[in-house]
């Protein structure tokens, strides 16, 4: 008696708790504003209008003074040389500063002197949003047929753009245009397990399992920042986008998929750079509570999914 007692008060326990916890995610979500402020004056580009470019590439970035010109070197060099080949190849870079502290703004701008503008943009943001909400803002004032995500510290290779577009091309037909690419960090797993502390190791695989066990089941590498989308694909799902820190590529797949829209997952080179802004534990602790809440909210309705429309 006493044992079927325990287990009686036990599982009237959990479901209480259950019950808080999606109540609590559901309360306290929060909707991102439908537009950005970069895309709501009226000269500015737009995601809903048609693109201008074969590609943008946005770069998030937070007090990246110091990275960024390797990463921006190498970039700007790869697309100068690929427009030479193909004059009909058009691009353009937006750096995205996020609220830094350093002179990362001023670094961004000496490759606008440079290039010009009309191939590298300069957004920044008053305050620090995340990655996420940076990367948000520079999609949202896109103008590229594609859109290249790709982070400040050039740790993938930049050349390795042609394997996700690759991957992109072995998606089609793409439904109703949409389709993503990532690159993917999967295949050095094992290498990069050897270099890590043990407690690191347990916190990794235990972030991978909670990502596949609520959010993403389909890709391995969920946190590659190298990750191409077609512009259709890019407006359906940052619109419906609402974290904006570490764990927004998770809720960005998990919309993907709920979207039905194809996703590879592509091999790229990648060096760990020094520098990082992600803080082992605490920032996994905050990408754990994430993941549990983007699962939650969108089973409990706090958030849904709309259909956006192009001009």
């Amino acid at each position: 008696q006493l044992g079927k007692l325990l287990i009686e008060c036990s599982a009237t326990f959990l479901i209480s708790f259950s019950s808080q916890i999606c109540a609590i995610a559901h309360v306290t979500a929060k909707t991102m504003p439908h537009e950005d402020a970069e895309c709501r004056k009226g000269s500015a580009p737009n995601i809903h209008d048609p693109a201008t470019r074969e590609l943008s590439v946005v770069v998030p970035s937070y007090n990246e003074e110091n990275r960024l010109p390797l990463m921006m070197d190498e970039a700007l060099d790869y697309l100068e040389k690929r427009q030479r080949r193909d004059p009909s190849f058009t691009y353009e870079v937006i750096v995205v500063n996020d609220g830094s502290k350093d002179q990362t703004a001023k670094v961004a701008k000496e490759y606008c002197k440079k290039y010009g503008s009309d191939k590298v943009r300069v957004i920044s943001l008053e305050k620090n949003r995340g990655k996420g909400g940076a990367v948000r803002t520079g999609v949202f004032s896109s103008r590229g047929k594609k859109i290249l995500m790709a982070d400040a510290d050039g740790a993938t290779k930049f050349a390795d753009i042609e394997k996700v577009e690759e991957g992109l091309k072995n998606l089609r037909p793409w439904p109703k245009g949409m389709a993503i690419s990532c690159g993917s960090r999967a295949h050095l797993e094992k290498d990069s397990i050897a270099k890590r502390s043990y407690f690191r190791t347990i916190l990794m695989y235990g972030f991978h399992f909670l990502v596949w066990f609520l959010c993403v089941k389909e890709i391995r590498d969920t946190q590659c920042g190298f990750k191409l989308l077609t512009r259709e694909a890019a407006l359906q799902t940052f619109s419906n986008l609402h974290i904006e820190r570490w764990a927004f590529d998770v809720e960005l797949l998990y919309i993907a998929q709920r979207l039905k829209i194809p996703i590879a997952e592509v091999a790229v080179n990648w060096t760990e750079i020094e520098g990082s802004k992600l803080v082992p534990f605490w920032s996994w602790l905050q990408m754990g509570r994430d993941l549990l809440f983007i699962r939650l909210r969108y089973m409990t309705g706090a958030w849904k999914l709309e259909a956006k429309k192009c001009n």
